[in-house]
């Protein structure tokens, strides 16, 4: 059985990774729509073999589609998703809107695919943040064995997080440096991100948190366990993808080094790369393009009981956000439609 599937904001970074993962992934498709504003309308992206013409999405009549994969902004989302879903087409929304609903499942297929079953509530199943995403594939599984009590996790995100514009300014600003007359300055980031990195990534709140790290400690809680006590600063490195995280934790029961590594070693998503040699960890180069979460650098922290550190890659074009959503497409077709 195939199902009608649209991808909304098709042209950007996101919606044409999902188009790409949508047909290498072999999903169900009978019918699909690239959809995107009327002012990219006509343009023209790649499923496979074939070429799309977008649509207009703000005429597209989702009645009769089953599943919608939203890669758009929160506003545009706030118009559009409400739509789709009343019509009875069930929308899978990157954005960060609906996330901290309590009755909307955020969903990591490989930590709580049960939580998809939820989606009747409101016909609408949430993404996490890219940062969150790879981070609980990586720890729910030591979570299982020995409980997480404390986290403490720096990021190093790459400036497709940001999307094509800040992306555009990272490769002008690199540029620049080198031709005397053609420096660029800042327009998408608060500083110059070439040759430099920027402790802040969205807004500050009163906590003197950002918002991304808060995002991060809301949703590792809803997606894993409330108890979990978090604490995150969140860094924009001059990468173009793939975001690496440095991970502290501390459990309520000794986990061994050599334990943890054959659970992540087990574990869904995961791919361990720790060798205690020179390049014998990866890096965000090497993670663009594969499905994986990658983690290496699985030692002891001798400095608090019960403590470990890992290194955490990933391509968050795709685990941190177009995978992850057609994971969520394929666990809602596994679980509900044809379970």
């Amino acid at each position: 059985m195939g199902y009608k599937v649209a991808v909304v904001g098709a042209t950007g970074n996101v919606g044409r990774e999902m188009l790409n993962i949508l047909h290498e992934r072999a999903f169900p498709v009978d019918e699909i729509a690239a959809l995107a504003s009327r002012r990219s309308l006509g343009t023209e992206v790649s499923f496979g073999d074939r070429t799309l013409r977008t649509r207009d999405l703000d005429s597209f009549d989702f009645e009769g589609w089953d599943i919608a994969l939203f890669a758009i902004g929160s506003e545009a989302t706030r118009q559009y998703a409400p739509k789709a879903a009343a019509s009875g087409c069930v929308v899978i929304d990157n954005s960060s809107l609906y996330r901290y609903e309590p009755d909307i499942p955020l969903v990591v297929p490989e930590v709580n695919p049960e939580a998809v079953e939820e989606y009747r509530n409101r016909n609408i199943i949430a993404n996490p943040n890219c940062s969150t995403a790879q981070m609980v594939v990586a720890l729910n599984p030591l979570h299982r064995r020995a409980r997480i009590r404390r986290v403490v996790v720096a990021t190093y995100q790459s400036v497709s997080g940001a999307g094509k514009e800040a992306m555009d300014e990272l490769w002008n600003q690199t540029k620049g440096i080198y031709v005397p007359g053609q420096e660029v300055e800042p327009r998408v980031f608060p500083k110059q991100i070439a040759f430099n990195v920027i402790p802040q990534i969205d807004v500050f709140l009163d906590s003197g948190d950002t918002r991304e790290e808060w995002k991060m400690v809301a949703e590792t809680k809803k997606i894993m366990d409330p108890g979990i006590r978090l604490t995150a600063t969140c860094v924009r490195v001059p990468v173009f993808v793939g975001h690496s995280e440095a991970i502290n934790v501390e459990f309520e029961e000794f986990l061994d080094e050599d334990e943890a590594r054959e659970i992540l070693r087990e574990a869904p998503g995961v791919l361990v790369i720790d060798k205690r040699e020179p390049g014998g960890y990866i890096t965000p180069v090497e993670c663009v393009g594969d499905y994986a979460t990658f983690v290496s650098r699985i030692r002891q922290d001798v400095t608090v009981e019960n403590g470990l550190n890992l290194w955490c890659v990933s391509d968050n074009l795709r685990k941190g956000a177009a995978l992850n959503a057609v994971q969520i497409a394929e666990t809602l077709v596994e679980r509900v439609f044809e379970g």
